[in-house]
Parts: structure tokens; C-alpha cells; sequence
């Protein structure tokens, strides 16, 4: 059973940072690719960022590109979201979970963590 856990959200002001956490559980994450996506109350899931194993490729939803990289520590299996220049609209409840696809459809997904709330406010 492949386990994801999400760390790092908080609250900030516009124009802020925050890093978020997805530590993924023992077993080999070879071949997976590992996403984010955020839901806001009211909207649908969206997709924000993925990016495979290896580190060889990324991807970026255009509403976060220039402000959000995405990044992975092999030895400690875990995948960071860099956020920047937070906007309110930001303002969501962040989830990473685990495929063997990269891309920005939640159905790729075959794991799923609980989520961490990030927050900017003018």
C-alpha cells in the first residue's frame, strides 16, 4: 500500500512563500509520478503541478507558472511544492498523490493523501 503524506501548509500573507511536503511511504517509488493538485470550497480539483520519479520532467498548470516549482529528494522520498508570490486566489487545500502517469488529470492518480491547507491573505 503506497502512502502519502502532505506537510507544510500554513498561512501567509500576499506575496508570501510557503514549501509543501508529500513524503511517500517504503515502498520504491520507481516509475511513479507524483503530483499536486489543490481544491478550494465551491471549486473542482485542480491540477498544479507533477513530476516523475526520476526528476526528468515536470509540469505546470499556467496559472502557477513563474511563481511555483515543483522538486524531489530521492533520499528522503519526498516531493516539495515551492510556492511564491502567493495570491489569495491560491488559497486551497493542497493534495499529492501517486501514479504511473504524469499529467494533469486526477483519474492518473492511483493514491491520494489527506491534504494541508495553505493560505494567503492580503
Amino acid at each position: 500500500q503506497v502512502r502519502l503524506v502532505e506537510s507544510g501548509g500554513g498561512s501567509v500573507q500576499t506575496g508570501g512563500s510557503l514549501r509543501l511536503s508529500c513524503a511517500a511511504s517504503e515502498r520504491a517509488f520507481i516509475n511513479y509520478a507524483v503530483g499536486w493538485f489543490r481544491q478550494s470550497p465551491g471549486k473542482e480539483r485542480e491540477f498544479v503541478a507533477a513530476i516523475i520519479w526520476s526528476g526528468d520532467s515536470t509540469s505546470l498548470a499556467d496559472s502557477v507558472k513563474g511563481r511555483f516549482t515543483i522538486s524531489i529528494d530521492h533520499g528522503k522520498k519526498t516531493v516539495y511544492l515551492h510556492m511564491n508570490s502567493l495570491k489569495p486566489e491560491d488559497t486551497a487545500v493542497y493534495s499529492c498523490p501517486a501514479g504511473f502517469g504524469i499529467g494533469p488529470a486526477p483519474a492518473i492518480y492511483d493514491y491520494w493523501g489527506q491534504g494541508t491547507q495553505a493560505t494567503a491573505s492580503s
